[in-house]
Parts: structure tokens; C-alpha cells; sequence
């Protein structure tokens, strides 16, 4: 898969490619995603307007919480700090486009490959605790999220994205207001002062730049939440078609999806290697990774991988493997994550949808072991 040859050149980013410049969007080698824990510097980059105002103090930094509640709350970020119990847990945050690059014919939207992803330590209280002091009224079903940030064309008239998610995620433990990623206050270009993080779901809802959260009576019909946008076919689409007849539904929980991190893609190895060392990682949405396993024969035969233990619900889970090399040649590694309902990513791009929402074609890289033959 060929990559888009812009790097990002902003301080504290490395070599992230950029796949759109207004809104700036930005992805992370899959190479560059070997860590346990994303680094900021190789996290990837996805906004949907331009970038607001920076807060001149951000301890003093609003948002708000009313509709379907009883008590509609207008907190600072101080109040936020002190008033709730902190928990940080490293999460996966991947955009619902991961992936859309790899379906046939292309789709709408930012050409992604793997890069959509990155897996932080997120620090902030649960969302589902502010609620509860809310008091969230029987008619309340779902939520929608609004921040500082303009639109791409710098107009505060309209949200450059306004999603929302049904109650239930949003009381889930794991859904945070954010205010740190990896031990330090969160930056800027994630969404400082305040971002909600919304694990397993395409990272859209995870609103940046916080300001209100809006708690409704029926589903959200904000930006991002109409027409076909994070909505794909319940029934099986042909390539190529429309959604005007189709029935969809919102996309929701992510699809299990694998990398490999080591060796990068078009890596050369020495003449005589047998054994290979591949590493890479694995998350699966709500679900959990049930197993990762490696070809480099075409699936004639399969290598499990071993598992690391996630440190909390929503991390990734590490993986490592050894494969055996015949003899010097060019070859093919393919990844094939399994989740816990027994879902396989698949060799070919499946399920098209005309936004390319939910790809998750197992990752292949081509490694040349002694001379190219």
C-alpha cells in the first residue's frame, strides 16, 4: 500500500503522514506503533474543523452538562478535578475511516491504512459519575457532544462534528472527560484543556475541545450523526453502490482489527535468516482479542502468536510471534486477529460502504530475506 509522501512537520510529531491539511489529518506508520504505549509524538492526528482558540487558563475551562437531567451542571476543569475520582487507563482510540484505503473501488473520505490508531494513557474522571450527579431523567437516551472548534471554514455557526452514543456507553466506566494523555496535560492538538474519550467507538465521538454535553430524549441528529455519515449497511452492499436503499445502521462498536509493528513493511534481511520475529498489536472494539495468528504461505498454514496481558478493558493486547523462513526469497507476512465471537479479519476488504467505514483487512507486509530473487 502506497503511502502519501507529505510528512508532518509540527513540533512534536514524528513522521506522521498527512492524509488532508484542512482539516489536518494525519496517520502513524505502522512501524512507528511498537510501543506498549503510544507515544504523543506517533499519535495519530484527526480533526474535523479548524483549531479553536487555546484557553487563556485552562483550570477555569467550562463545559456543561443539561437536557434530560435533573440538575443541569456547568463545571470548570477544576471543579471537574476535584469533585470526581480520577482514574487513568490506556485505551485505543482509531478513527471509524481505519482501514479505507484497502476497499475496492476506493471510498469517500481520508485515504487511511492502518495508521488511524494509537493507544494512550488517558487520565480524567468517568463521564457516567458526572452524569450520575446530573441525574439523568428516565427520558434520557443519548448523548451529544459539542466543542470550541470551528468549522473547516472557521465559522463558529455550525459544529464541525457533533456526535453522540446511547446512554448505556456513555455510563460505561471506561468513557472518561480527559485531561492528560500519558502522564502529562493533554495536548493541545488532542484536545486540550478537555476531550471525552469514548473507547471501542470510532473515535469521532471522542469530542476534543469540550464545552457542552447534551443529554437528549432521542437519538442525536447533529453532524456526524446523518445521512449515510458513521452509518453503514446492515445488509451486504455490491461494490461501487449507494445507500439510498439500503437500510444502515450507525457504527458503533470497531471491528477487530491486528498490525505488525516489526519488521516493517519492504524490510531486507540478511542472507541464511530462518527465523523471523514479528510483533505487532490487536484491539477489537467492545470485544476482546481471542487470538492472533501469522501466515506467510497465503494461509496454507497459520503460526499462532503469543498474547500479552491488557492492562484494562480498551487496551490493546501486544502480540509476538516466530515464524520459520524455508530459505532467501521474498515473502509475505500476513496478520489475522480473532475476536471473542469468533470474527477473523478478513484477506480481501469486505463489507463496502461508499464512506469506507469499519475496513479491516488483516495487514500484510513483504520482506525480502538475501537478495531479491
Amino acid at each position: 500500500m502506497d503511502r502519501p509522501s507529505k510528512d508532518l512537520r509540527l513540533p512534536g510529531k514524528d513522521r506522521l503522514s498527512v492524509l488532508g491539511e484542512t482539516p489536518l489529518v494525519a496517520e502513524t506508520p505502522e512501524e512507528l506503533l511498537d510501543d506498549d504505549t503510544t507515544p504523543v509524538s506517533r499519535f495519530f492526528v484527526r480533526n474535523n474543523g479548524l483549531l479553536p482558540e487555546p484557553a487563556a487558563d485552562p483550570e477555569a475551562w467550562t463545559f456543561t452538562i443539561d437536557g434530560e437531567v435533573e440538575r443541569p451542571l456547568r463545571l470548570t476543569l477544576s471543579e471537574l478535578k476535584r469533585g470526581f475520582a480520577q482514574k487513568t487507563f490506556r485505551m485505543v482510540l482509531e478513527c471509524g475511516g481505519n482501514g479505507r484505503s484497502f476497499l475496492e473501488p476506493k471510498a469517500e473520505g481520508n485515504p487511511w491504512t492502518n495508521g488511524g490508531a494509537g493507544c494512550a494513557e488517558w487520565t480524567g474522571v468517568s463521564l457516567g459519575d458526572v452524569l450520575r450527579a446530573a441525574g439523568l431523567k428516565d427520558t434520557a437516551v443519548y448523548t451529544a457532544h459539542f466543542g470550541a472548534d470551528p468549522d473547516k471554514t472557521g465559522s463558529h455557526d455550525a459544529q464541525a462534528m457533533s456526535r453522540g452514543m446511547p446512554i448505556a456507553k456513555a455510563l460505561e466506566d471506561h468513557t472518561l472527560l480527559v485531561w492528560a494523555m500519558n502522564g502529562e496535560p493533554l495536548p493541545f492538538l488532542h484536545g486540550w484543556p478537555l476531550r471525552l474519550v469514548v473507547p471501542g467507538w470510532p473515535g469521532s465521538l471522542s469530542q476534543k475541545w469540550l464545552t457542552r454535553i447534551w443529554i437528549r430524549d432521542r437519538e442525536h441528529d447533529g453532524p456526524g450523526m446523518t445521512g449515510i455519515s458513521y452509518r453503514v449497511p446492515i445488509t451486504p452492499i455490491a461494490p461501487g453502490a449507494t445507500l439510498e436503499r439500503a437500510e444502515t445502521r450507525i457504527l458503533e462498536s470497531m471491528p477487530v482489527r491486528s498490525i505488525i509493528s516489526n519488521p516493517a513493511d519492504e524490510s531486507r534481511l540478511p542472507a541464511g535468516t530462518r527465523e523471523i520475529d514479528v510483533r505487532g498489536a490487536a484491539w477489537a472494539g467492545d470485544d476482546a482479542v481471542a487470538s492472533v495468528d501469522l501466515t506467510l504461505d497465503g494461509g496454507a498454514t497459520w503460526v499462532p502468536a503469543a498474547l500479552t496481558q491488557p492492562r484494562n478493558r480498551y487496551d490493546w493486547v501486544r502480540w509476538r510471534a516466530v515464524l520459520s523462513v524455508p530459505g532467501d526469497g521474498a515473502y509475505e507476512i500476513f496478520a489475522r486477529a480473532i475476536d471473542g465471537q469468533g470474527r477473523a479479519q478478513p484477506f480481501r476488504a469486505a463489507s463496502w460502504n461508499p464512506n469506507g467505514y469499519g475496513c479491516n483487512v488483516m495487514h500484510r507486509i513483504a520482506v525480502t530475506v538475501g537478495r531479491e530473487t
